[in-house]
């Protein structure tokens, strides 16, 4: 087990589940923002630090690419691969734990600027986890890996929740000491499994079962967590019913080591014609590969960096300004609380569903990956216009969640597909920037502006829907605009999409 592809996979689900702390910066903003005597403007700039650490992942491409590099003839990355892990945890480490130290009073309040740096080494580290993870899965599985990429931006997805159940569990009422739990246990969890996760391409024929039953224990642990989050949003839990429901969620984060021991089991056993592989490692590995300097040479670079920045862009947005825009709504605290708990049931959703159905898609009909942006977009304007039209957030949020969490799951693999595997984690990361510049453009130059002249124009307040009509109607016209670019970019792509079905019939005839 400890050379296998199905133990590596574990390791990097257990890590994902532990990565996304910069998701629950809502559990101490408040007691950082009183402990500093911030603004909410200070605030809010130390938040945005936060997301640009967490979306600027070209320094963790960088260095997995050297590792790869280095260890190119090797079948196994070893140690090489466990220096992206390390680097990670010591800013995962490093960031959180100053900043406990700076709110506990141990350390003089540091300059703002300081803390904005504290705050994006945090951040910055998840985008090393993250990297390694998921190009390691497009490794392990060349023929499934939109599956393979949907589990790991799935269990990334389901981390905010997994982490606050903990939180909730052992430190409820105490954000203080929330923040040194993420100072240490996403860096020991990740510095414990480092040494497991190998890209380990063997034989693939047998792969989707398996891969299954991952997809399978992501969507029960999801359900699972949606029924507490509703529960905890309508009733008040006792301690023993945390500690009995946060037991039940450890026993389901633990589940996927029996499906690597039954996969490995099965491992050596001859391919059936019925599951013979899509995509030979030695042919889509080796076709194309392309550096990032001649990636961004190319227009299909420009066109997925693009229908990124309208997706993730607008989206981010949304989840970023939800509770303003539920009170202006008149939404109750419960009701924009459970929304704003949610989301991240709905970004798993998407994140998976990307994968998975476009797999499925591929696999059936040939059909290229970035139809599924121009799918997805062309449903986030109907979320928009929903919103811009109706203000039912209920809806719309559902809808712009699950479409938004879908482009994490689609880019990466489209990124591999088009450009190659050997510089993947530098050119995806790079894409990703597409995250915080769109969410900088939509959050402050749309909403924010168009917000601030409403409430101006009432007194400094705005109830209703008239305060966030315009920026959604506008949402939807990008949005409309990306389901074109990214049609361009299918046009552009479907003759390599098509050719893969093409060699899937040979096999299978053969």
């Amino acid at each position: 087990m400890e050379n296998s592809k199905w133990l590596a996979t574990v390791a990097s689900i257990w890590i994902q589940c532990t990565s996304g702390a910069s998701y629950t910066f809502g559990i101490y903003s408040a007691t950082l923002k009183s402990s500093q005597g911030y603004d909410q403007s200070t605030l809010d700039t130390v938040s945005v630090f936060k997301d640009i650490g967490a979306n600027i992942g070209l320094l963790s491409g960088l260095l997995y690419d050297a590792v790869a590099d280095n260890h190119r003839r090797s079948s196994r990355f070893g140690s090489g691969l466990s220096l992206v892990y390390l680097a990670g945890a010591v800013q995962c480490f490093a960031g959180y734990f100053l900043m406990w130290l700076s709110i506990t009073g141990v350390i003089h309040r540091p300059h703002v600027l300081l803390m904005c740096l504290f705050m994006f080494m945090a951040a910055h580290a998840q985008t090393f986890f993250n990297t390694a993870n998921v190009v390691v899965a497009v490794r392990n599985f060349p023929d499934y890996s939109g599956t393979g990429v949907g589990i790991m931006k799935g269990f990334l997805g389901l981390s905010r929740a997994i982490l606050i159940q903990i939180y909730q569990t052992l430190f409820d009422g105490k954000p203080t000491t929330f923040l040194l739990m993420l100072a240490v246990f996403p860096t020991l969890v990740s510095l414990a499994l480092m040494s497991f996760v190998h890209a380990n391409p063997s034989n693939t024929s047998n792969d989707k079962p398996h891969l299954n039953s991952f997809s399978l224990i992501a969507l029960v642990m999801a359900t699972y967590l949606m029924i507490i989050i509703i529960f905890q949003n309508i009733f008040t839990f006792p301690s023993w019913a945390h500690i009995l429901t946060t037991s039940v969620l450890i026993i389901l984060v633990l589940s996927p080591l029996q499906i690597a021991h039954a996969a490995q089991t099965n491992e050596q056993l001859p391919p059936s014609p019925a599951m013979a592989p899509l995509i030979m490692t030695s042919e889509a590995q080796e076709e194309v590969e392309m550096n990032l300097p001649q990636t961004m040479g190319t227009i299909n670079f420009w066109l997925l960096f693009l229908a990124m920045v309208c997706a993730l862009g607008s989206g981010l947005a949304t989840i970023n300004n939800i509770t303003q825009l539920g009170e202006s709504l008149d939404y109750s605290t419960v009701q924009i609380n459970a929304m704003v708990s949610l989301w991240s049931i709905w970004n798993f959703l998407g994140r998976f569903g990307g994968g998975f159905v476009s797999d499925l898609f591929l696999h059936r009909y040939g059909g290229g990956r970035p139809l599924f942006i121009c799918f997805t977009q062309l449903t986030m304007v109907a979320g928009y216009l929903i919103i811009g039209y109706s203000g039912n957030l209920y809806i719309g949020s559902v809808i712009v969640g699950v479409c938004y969490g879908s482009q994490w799951s689609l880019m990466p693999t489209i990124t591999s597909e088009i450009f190659g595997v050997k510089h993947m984690g530098t050119i995806f990361n790079t894409i990703a920037a597409a995250n915080p510049i769109g969410s900088y453009i939509f959050s402050v130059q749309v909403i924010g502006s168009i917000y601030d002249r409403e409430a101006q124009a009432r007194g400094g307040s705005c109830h209703g829907l008239h305060c966030f009509m315009l920026s959604y109607f506008i949402f939807a016209a990008v949005c409309g605009f990306g389901v074109l670019v990214s049609l361009v970019l299918f046009l552009r792509t479907r003759a390599f999409y098509g050719s893969i079905l093409q060699r899937r019939l040979k096999r299978l005839q053969g």
